[in-house]
């Protein structure tokens, strides 16, 4: 049933939509600082599930690695260690622009997100769209167009974001043969290795609050290892295309926080972008379900 598949994904979206309220609060420290422990603390309470609750699938899983032929452990080996530098990109780029640039521009970002997976996913997926699912991402198209005008420096921050996720989504949905949170485990394990000793490295020292340690574990625990964990679940359901335009209800909800919330200052220009946003979610979810419906009938 697509239902759960739906609900995975929606869920996972919401959470990240209301990441801002975390974050901001951490504005005054570093962005690598806040990744570093945020991957530090998601390394070590994964790792600890997959060891305890989980060690009878990981153990399973490793052993399909082993089994396979050299040609098939090296694609499986190297699709792993390039989703999880896509997925330490990202998380490095979003976090830095959220409290250097502004959450209007990590919104846009998720804007063009799903437009990018989409065509990735028609290019490497051979996932095929009907004539509304076209108009609906010819809708987010002229919205990004639209929320791009005299913002340069934002759009080439978005894109940057939003290619680096638009990858991990598609290359995920081509990775069929193990347990999605094993392969979740072995991206945030091998994002630490890249991420950790760069924070590291930096020679700071830095004195940080128990509030600190806490929103960073919470953003560890509720804004990582759930949500992509939900996401990868929700691939399994749905196409890769589906699940990046449900990807809009992120930047949706981040936006209405930014002029609410944070009395971040906005044009007519970008209430109308996002309005139509919000119509393309809407045009592309109901053709493909009609498109689904057709299908079975």
């Amino acid at each position: 049933m697509a239902f759960k598949y739906y609900a995975a994904a929606l869920f996972s979206f919401v959470v990240w939509g209301v990441f801002s309220l975390v974050l901001k609060p951490l504005s005054n420290y570093a962005a690598l600082d806040i990744l570093t422990y945020r991957v530090a603390f998601a390394a070590i309470i994964i790792a600890f599930i997959s060891l305890t609750f989980r060690y009878k699938i990981t153990k399973e899983n490793i052993s399909i690695i082993k089994s396979l032929i050299p040609k098939e452990r090296f694609k499986i080996i190297s699709a792993t260690i390039f989703s999880a530098i896509m997925l330490a990109l990202n998380w490095y780029l979003y976090i830095y622009v959220m409290n250097a640039v502004s959450v209007n521009a990590t919104s846009l970002a998720y804007l063009i997100c799903p437009i990018l997976t989409t065509v990735l996913a028609g290019i490497f997926l051979k996932e095929k769209l009907n004539i509304g699912q076209w108009i609906a991402v010819g809708m987010a198209v002229l919205s990004c167009i639209m929320l791009s005008y005299g913002h340069f420096m934002d759009m080439l921050y978005s894109v940057v974001i939003a290619l680096s996720y638009a990858i991990y989504l598609v290359v995920q949905k081509a990775s069929t043969k193990l347990d999605k949170f094993f392969t979740l485990t072995l991206h945030i394990l091998i994002s630490s290795f890249f991420l950790i000793p760069m924070g590291m490295s930096t020679g700071e020292t830095v004195t940080h609050s128990a509030l600190f340690f806490q929103l960073v574990l919470l953003i560890a625990v509720l804004f990582t290892i759930i949500p992509l964990f939900l996401n990868m679940y929700a691939l399994k359901g749905l196409d890769s295309s589906v699940v990046g335009v449900l990807l809009y209800i992120n930047p949706i909800i981040s936006f209405l926080l930014a002029i609410f919330y944070f009395d971040e200052s906005i044009t007519l220009l970008q209430g109308f972008a996002y309005g139509l946003i919000f119509m393309a979610v809407v045009v592309f979810n109901v053709s493909y379900l009609r498109k689904h419906q057709d299908a079975v009938v």
